[in-house]
């Protein structure tokens, strides 16, 4: 790839800026009653996500989990039509049929996220074979977080991919919980990168706090798939700042680890690698943020005043056969 240059920095930054808005926005708007469905918010995580979808070409794919929002971000989905989703309106992505846990958009290579933990890993190796078998030098990046390392369909998905040497990048975003379980207490190893070893594939550690380490990383293992190399699993070691769900209280770990790992945010810390050398200003940076505000609430408002899927609509899509009384 490339060396990274201002402008790829300061996209990088205004696409950190509107996960993080979107995901505090959306979750002020369950809050207050204004939403319906759950929400599984990805604040802490956007070097993971951002880093990863601009190592990528436009032609790629990703697919994701049931913390979809900041990957489907990154990955262009419009804000208005996401927002729309979450409020089970017609304009939705998904045409208000699939909320929180299933945004995508096929038309820019984000598959319609899989909610159920390690589900996408078959799903992306498959994808994988059929860009490899149609020769269109096509990859696929497959998010999942480290409760997904331990489940049957990783296996599989990660096995298939390995033996057939298929184009696809193997994500893992460790923020050291699944749900409420500390991954130490489900993984006998220190990195979980090292599983890689046991499908005879690379795996590489990296530090998902920093979004320029996880696009070079990840930039490096899209390479080497796209030229028939295989996959790689990359650990991206990271942290989100709030509960897995919304009714997480996020009692099983201490006050003390999040503000270790907020010294850590994402965000300030590309701010920082932006005004240090004269980059960016404080005011460039402080624009940035006010016209992602902007742009959220024009989502905000283009979402509520969005038409509701009409009763009949819960008929679309909904095939039967007739079969024969005997």
């Amino acid at each position: 790839m490339e060396p990274k240059s201002r402008d790829d920095m300061l996209r990088m930054y205004r696409q950190m800026q509107r996960i993080r808005q979107f995901e505090e926005k959306v979750n002020q708007l369950f809050l207050e009653g204004r939403m319906p469905g759950t929400l599984h918010l990805y604040v802490g995580q956007e070097a993971c996500a951002v880093g990863v979808c601009e190592a990528l070409k436009p032609g790629d794919w990703i697919t994701s989990t049931h913390r979809p929002h900041g990957h489907a971000i990154a990955k262009g989905v419009s804000l208005n039509s996401m927002m729309a989703e979450l409020f089970a309106k017609t304009t939705g992505c998904c045409g208000g049929y699939g909320g929180s846990m299933h945004v995508g958009d096929p038309d820019v290579g984000s598959l319609t996220a899989i909610a159920i933990v390690g589900g996408n890993v078959p799903v992306a190796s498959g994808m994988a074979l059929g860009f490899k078998m149609r020769g269109t030098g096509q990859v696929v990046a497959c998010f999942m977080g480290d409760g997904a390392v331990n489940e049957g369909a990783f296996h599989e998905g990660v096995n298939m991919a390995a033996i057939w040497d298929l184009p696809v990048v193997f994500v893992c975003e460790n923020n050291r919980y699944g749900a409420s379980t500390p991954v130490e207490q489900v993984v006998r190893l220190e990195k979980l990168a090292d599983r890689a070893k046991g499908y005879g594939i690379p795996g590489i550690t990296v530090d998902g706090m920093d979004v320029l380490a996880v696009r070079e990383t990840v930039a490096a293992a899209a390479e080497r798939a796209r030229s028939g190399g295989g996959p790689t699993f990359v650990e991206c070691e990271t942290y989100r700042y709030v509960g897995h769900s919304r009714t997480d209280t996020r009692g099983y770990r201490s006050r003390e680890e999040e503000r270790e790992w907020k010294l850590r945010d994402p965000i300030p810390r590309l701010a920082t690698h932006l005004r240090d050398p004269g980059e960016a200003t404080e005011d460039e940076l402080r624009a940035i943020a006010d016209e992602v505000a902007a742009e959220i609430e024009e989502a905000v408002r283009f979402a509520e005043e969005s038409p509701s899927p009409a009763p009949e609509g819960c008929l679309r899509n909904v095939f039967a056969e007739e079969v024969a009384a005997r």
